[in-house]
């Protein structure tokens, strides 16, 4: 970044013009020549242009010392942020009903899962300053990424979740334990669970209300999110007579758990029954979960008035030792 330490430097620029007139004033002749015909024919030598350089020489050096004055600087500019923001754990289902066909992207079908990645990349896009770690649950529950900034490492581990990678069944008191284990982990301003399921826990050890009541013990917030369509949903299938086929299953959604958990927690329970609404469920999410930044901004400067300085003496110890030499004017 440029700039001038002493820009006010510059009204000394104003001097140069009335310089100029009065060293005009100072030139004209004290005798005239009736003509300058005989002469007007004769080429200029260089050392006439010179001579009609030398004023040129002069000026230039004023505004070289002129701007030197005014300090030109360049500098680098630094904005260091304040990084305590808060803990984020993205609590995920990938239990084989997360394989449903009930949502739809860009006019195809797809499955609950792959929605899941689409909205949650975003939302991790959008977070500044937040850590943010990752816990799947299936049968079992566990850490695929410990409390990190790193958006990059988050984004790239989400994309590579698979259906199935924990267990059929859905372990929601046990995604809870872990979540709250992590959170405790590393301090922060706040800390919010968000999970997101499909079902019904039926497996694991831990009750999910007692889960709950923990985390809220642990000063925890959880805002839970349900997934998927009421009532039965479509499945895809590879049957080894029929081939590739569709199937219609029941799905079991367990919101009264969920809005329990959000309320002891003092979070909320959102329902979301295709992409769009899971967007504006993250999004809203996304602005109730924010963090003052504060941001302080300083440079460093190098002063560059040396690089003036230097030409504007060079070029007056020129001027006078021309002024004084080849190009002496008398009187």
């Amino acid at each position: 970044m440029f700039r001038f330490a002493t820009p006010y430097a510059f009204a000394l620029l104003a001097l140069i013009a009335p310089l100029v007139w009065l060293r005009r004033r100072q030139r004209e002749p004290a005798m005239a020549v009736s003509s300058l015909h005989a002469a007007a024919g004769l080429p200029r030598s260089p050392a006439l242009i010179l001579h009609r350089l030398l004023p040129l020489l002069y000026y230039l050096t004023l505004v070289l010392l002129v701007t030197a004055l005014a300090r030109p600087q360049w500098g680098t500019q630094r904005m260091p942020l304040d990084t305590h923001g808060i803990n984020i754990v993205l609590a995920l289902d990938l239990s084989e009903s997360m394989a449903a066909l009930d949502f739809t992207h860009d006019g195809r079908t797809i499955d609950r899962l792959s929605a899941v990645k689409e909205v949650v990349g975003r939302f991790i896009a959008n977070r500044v300053s937040d850590r943010i770690g990752m816990v799947v649950f299936g049968s079992q529950a566990y850490t695929q990424l410990p409390l990190t900034r790193d958006y990059t490492t988050i984004a790239a581990i989400l994309e590579r979740l698979q259906i199935g990678a924990a267990g059929p069944a859905t372990a929601v008191g046990d995604a809870i334990g872990i979540s709250v284990k992590r959170l405790a982990d590393i301090e922060s301003r706040s800390n919010v669970i968000i999970l997101l399921t499909d079902g019904r826990s039926n497996s694991g050890e831990l009750d999910p209300q007692a889960a709950a009541r923990i985390a809220h013990q642990k000063g925890i917030k959880i805002h839970t999110i349900g997934v998927g369509s009421q009532g039965k949903a479509p499945f895809q299938v590879d049957h080894p007579i029929f081939g590739r086929r569709y199937i219609y299953q029941s799905v079991d959604l367990d919101e009264g758990t969920l809005q329990a958990i959000a309320d002891v927690t003092g979070g909320l329970y959102f329902r979301a029954e295709n992409l769009e609404g899971l967007r504006e469920i993250y999004a809203t999410i996304d602005a109730m979960e924010k963090t003052d930044i504060e941001i302080q901004t300083f440079a460093e400067y190098k002063d560059l008035y040396l690089y003036l300085l230097l030409p504007a003496f060079a070029g007056l110890a020129l001027w006078i030792i021309l002024k004084n030499t080849r190009f002496l004017s008398i009187p």
